[in-house]
């Protein structure tokens, strides 16, 4: 079992959420659904069920295909994601100053 991110810690652990994490975590690559579903702890079923609704309201875009897989990576230009990315980020850096002071 992977250990929980702070993201994860903070808005549970839901397979939208453990979808987004890795995304945001790895946001520089591109990977075909059943990549992101293994390396997300979330079953290939439980994917399809919403991944139609992030290419819908543009979270994640479809960068090349390979063979006969489509490879999907964050949109990191979609402002909404930009401030997840950034909450992210704070998430982080807010548990870290959290250690210090700890």
């Amino acid at each position: 079992m992977k250990p929980e991110t702070i993201f994860t810690e903070t808005f549970g652990s839901n397979p939208v959420i453990k979808i987004l994490d890795f995304l945001i975590s790895f946001q520089l690559f591109d990977y075909p659904l059943t990549e992101i579903a293994k390396n997300s702890g979330v079953s290939y079923s439980t994917l399809q069920t919403f991944w139609g609704r992030l290419i819908k309201n543009n979270i994640v875009i479809k960068t090349r295909r390979v063979g006969k897989s489509d490879l999907y990576k964050l949109n990191t230009s979609n402002p909404a994601v930009k401030q997840l990315i950034k909450l992210d980020w704070n998430l982080v850096k807010g548990s870290e100053e959290g250690m210090v002071t700890a």
